[in-house]
């Protein structure tokens, strides 16, 4: 039983919730208290750069430790894709849940309440009031995308150094797209401590933040396997298709003809010049013998 990781996942996925929601909760409420209108306007970045942190800052700490899921459709994916068991994975995900609901309570006791805690929403819950279809779209696609970025980026060794970096700036940007939409999700754990503390509508809305991310990982994982990874079906034929040219190449690359030998050259006789010499040396042989006679 791997409990170093198990723990490492809910201090992770508790940090996550705190942080992340958190700065929504605290920069949003600033920006309301000054009167300056629309504060997700103003807000959305510094939010997404807060989601984005955590993921770094977890990733340098208990990443050595867990791999720093701390997401279901993160750990989905890597279950999916061979790189842990079905053991780990019901320990990461009850750890992951548990971590986010730690992280929500934390929250509410920091704000002095449960109304507002970052939770994730649909409809009037929406700064866009994105509908029901729409906002399982934004999650499937944007879930989709963080989780192909770390299936690709923590397959190769060469990478470990930049890899909490690249995913933290990933989820930057996924959150300034789908922050408006839904609120981002993109981790079922996430969406669940806030909606599971805040209840009300955030509680009714759950499901669609449950389910889609899960998807969005799946997908992720499917694509990985049989169009990225080395190991792919594709990648397979594309070897030995490469092999196969190159055989054939091999085979009716045209022979150069060998040079002669000098073993040919004397089965072949003696040059032109050799004839001429020895026919002139017969002609002088034949005059010193007239001479002589």
């Amino acid at each position: 039983m791997n409990i170093r990781s198990y723990i490492a996942e809910f201090i992770g996925t508790a940090v996550l919730v705190l942080f992340g929601c958190g700065a929504a909760v605290t920069a949003n409420g600033l920006l309301a208290a000054l009167g300056m209108g629309l504060p997700l306007a103003f807000s959305t970045l510094l939010i997404a750069i807060a989601f984005g942190l955590c993921i770094v800052a977890m990733a340098y700490s208990i990443g050595n430790v867990s791999g720093c899921h701390i997401n279901p459709a993160v750990s989905t994916a890597m279950l999916l894709t061979g790189r842990m068991t079905v053991k780990d994975f019901v320990g990461y995900v009850i750890a992951q849940f548990a971590g986010a609901t730690a992280g929500a309570l934390l929250l509410a006791y920091f704000m002095g309440s449960k109304q507002a805690l970052g939770t994730n929403g649909y409809g009037d819950a929406s700064a866009l009031g994105t509908k029901a279809p729409v906002a399982v779209a934004v999650e499937i696609v944007l879930t989709f995308v963080f989780v192909l970025v770390i299936l690709e980026v923590t397959s190769k060794e060469e990478n470990a150094s930049v890899a909490g970096l690249v995913i933290g700036l990933t989820l930057t940007l996924i959150h300034i797209l789908g922050i408006p939409f839904t609120g981002t999700s993109v981790n079922p754990a996430r969406s669940f401590g806030p909606a599971l503390i805040a209840g009300g509508d955030a509680l009714k809305q759950l499901p669609v933040f449950l389910l889609a991310p899960m998807i969005g990982g799946v997908l992720a994982a499917l694509f990985y396997a049989y169009i990225l990874s080395d190991d792919s079906p594709l990648a397979a034929k594309e070897t030995a298709a490469e092999t196969a040219d190159a055989e054939e190449a091999e085979v009716t690359e045209p022979e150069e003809p060998a040079e002669e030998s000098a073993a040919e050259a004397v089965i072949e006789g003696p040059s032109e010049e050799a004839a001429e010499e020895a026919e002139a040396q017969a002609v002088e042989e034949a005059d010193g013998n007239a001479s002589v006679e």
